[in-house]
């Protein structure tokens, strides 16, 4: 990290490099939507040093939970997830029933206001039900097992997350947010296209539908691998695709991705790796033409999709006077 930035908030580091934030979560620290418990459901959360452990306890069983802590900011990986049995699902379901997911007006206004007009404030929120089990619930393994060996009661899994997702987009729908995130870290090699058209593509169309229904905007985090997904990348209707990784990181060029997304937004678009530095500044603004020539103006040119920890930020600003020159 430059001197210069050294007890700066990220805000301010923001408002030097001339780059817009999206999240309120990320730069101000202020979540707009947040998830309750009641009483129904006790939780006892133990700091083992570099794990955190938690130990969910129910009328109808418990669940025990292990996610080892992330560097750097990042958000960690868990070691043990909670559910790992049909028996356990249950239980899940059961902690659900007793989940309340609420919008936080008073936080909104206040990432509003410190906003103001360099960005519009937007937020992620749970994924979707397949998703849930691989990245909270299960993991990927689990997962494939239980959809082998115990479908019935995994799709029923599935059905009863889906359901108290309609609580959660009937608070969604009726707040004043305007930009939603599914933020879903979408990647190949884990949704392969037959499970992405299987248990995917129908919930997000489903859930697109009613938020273009009710006036907003939509984007999904596409984050990973995205080759044999291309055909499919278009088919739940998003406004925008977000994070999408092309090459040198990514396995898709340039070329292919826009012809996968037509005039679908595309957020993001410069691979994290070119901010290293090894890649130079003349191979970092050669590779931001090319998106912007490709793209614009059906883009919102951004890192794919956070900037590594060794990158040279001030980078960033070099972007950004690209960006301004190409604007003239």
């Amino acid at each position: 990290m430059p001197e210069k930035y050294r007890g700066k908030s990220m805000l301010d580091i923001y408002d030097d490099l001339r780059a817009s934030p999206r999240y309120s979560p990320e730069v101000l620290g202020i979540s707009i939507f947040r998830t309750e418990l009641d009483k129904q459901v006790q939780l006892s959360v133990a700091d083992q040093g570099e794990e955190i452990e938690t130990v969910y306890q129910t009328p109808v069983g418990s669940l025990h939970e292990v996610v080892r802590k992330g560097t750097m900011g990042s958000g960690g990986y868990h070691t043990e997830y909670p559910v790992k049995s049909p028996e356990d699902m249950e239980v899940m379901k059961y902690i659900l029933e007793h989940t309340q997911f609420n919008f936080d007006e008073d936080a909104f206004k206040r990432a509003e206001a410190i906003f103001g007009a360099r960005g519009v404030t937007q937020q992620y929120y749970p994924r979707a039900p397949y998703q849930r089990l691989i990245i909270s619930y299960m993991g990927l393994q689990n997962t494939t097992y239980a959809l082998n060996d115990h479908l019935y009661e995994t799709e029923e899994f599935m059905t009863a997350i889906a359901a108290w997702d309609d609580k959660m987009y009937e608070v969604i729908l009726d707040c004043p947010v305007e930009i939603l995130n599914f933020g879903e870290n979408i990647d190949a090699n884990i949704d392969s296209p037959r499970v992405f058209e299987k248990y995917l593509i129908p919930y997000y169309r489903r859930r697109v539908a009613q938020l273009h229904q009710a006036g907003k905007f939509c984007h999904i985090h596409m984050d990973g691998s995205l080759k044999t997904l291309l055909p499919l990348i278009n088919e739940a209707g998003f406004d925008g695709i977000e994070a999408a990784t092309p090459l040198p990181q990514g396995d898709v060029t340039l070329e292919e991705l826009k012809a996968a997304l037509g005039d679908t937004i595309l957020l993001d678009g410069i691979p994290a790796i070119l901010f290293l530095p090894q890649y130079s500044e003349r191979e970092l603004l050669d590779f931001a033409t090319r998106v912007l020539e490709l793209f614009a103006p059906n883009l919102i040119l951004g890192v794919s999709d956070e900037l590594p920890p060794p990158a040279d930020i001030e980078k960033v600003e070099l972007v950004t006077e690209l960006v301004e020159d190409y604007a003239l």
